[in-house]
């Protein structure tokens, strides 16, 4: 079933008085949301006591929760100690996201660096191979773990190379950023069927079925000539991409996507709009 739901704590949140995550799961019920993304972004800090408690109350809320593994994994590092680091910060998101009750779990998967994009590309995917093994091998084969698109030119994370990556190992799905999409290709998502294209490629990348289960960020974001800049909120006019077109191929091409909105400080307002899209439509 398809959900909407917030990458992280609102401003709203925090001006109420709440802090951490111990509420986050009640809020994002109360907001009439069906699930939270905890980012590991800038580590894995998180006890497992802690992880314990968090998974607990969004069980009790009936909130599916994800994680955001850390920002710094890069598997086309030329340096093993950096990609070895990788594998870590990969596996320690997935032990603690698994004691908070997470299905699945959201990766940054490379920089290009000095590489040619080929090297680049090639060398990821022989580390990602590597990674699908050590996931099988310490027991979380079970989750979903999803390679997302980037935003900036010299990121490792086109759509197609997304897809590619989604064929190493039947627990890779596609997490499709349609705010980095945007700034990377320049302003390419304006109607439905500049949607539609990238669904086309995922679907004939790696299968329809991960195309459905895929999980998705969207926000608005500015842009400059080398990709991403910053997230934004819906009320920005000049940036995209507009949520319409992008819920109208979705609702054409029938599928179920984990919905996540990462808008600077209105991500739980701006997945609920998502979702009054969707049920509108």
């Amino acid at each position: 079933m398809i959900k909407f739901g917030s990458s992280g704590n609102s401003l709203a949140y925090h001006n109420a008085g709440f802090d951490g995550s111990s509420h986050s799961a009640k809020w994002v019920k109360d907001m009439g949301l069906d699930c939270f993304e905890y980012s590991f972004g800038r580590g894995v800090n998180l006890s497992s006591e802690k992880a314990c408690e968090i998974g607990k109350s969004f069980k009790e809320n009936g909130v599916e929760i994800s994680v955001h593994c850390p920002y710094f994994i890069n598997f086309a590092s030329p340096e093993e100690q950096k990609v070895i680091n990788s594998y870590g910060y990969v596996l320690s998101s997935l032990e603690k996201g698994s004691l908070m009750g997470a299905k699945r779990a959201v990766f940054h998967p490379a920089t290009q660096g000095k590489l040619s994009r080929i090297d680049a590309v090639s060398l990821a995917t022989k580390n990602l191979e590597t990674l699908a093994k050590l996931i099988e091998d310490n027991g979380y084969g079970n989750m979903l773990i999803c390679p997302e698109t980037m935003g900036k030119s010299a990121q490792i994370g086109t759509t197609k190379e997304i897809a590619d990556f989604c064929t190493i190992a039947p627990f890779f799905y596609p997490c499709l950023d349609f705010g980095h999409i945007n700034s990377l290709e320049q302003g390419s998502l304006n109607v439905k069927d500049d949607y539609l294209r990238l669904f086309d490629i995922i679907e004939k990348g790696c299968g329809f079925e991960k195309l459905n289960k895929m999980h998705v960020h969207f926000s608005k974001i500015m842009y400059g000539p080398k990709g991403e800049i910053k997230h934004l909120t819906f009320e920005d006019v000049e940036f995209g991409p507009m949520p319409e077109p992008f819920i109208l191929a979705v609702k054409e091409r029938g599928i179920s996507p984990y919905i996540v909105s990462e808008s600077a400080g209105t991500q739980d307002i701006d997945a609920k709009t998502l979702k009054t899209l969707y049920e509108n439509a």
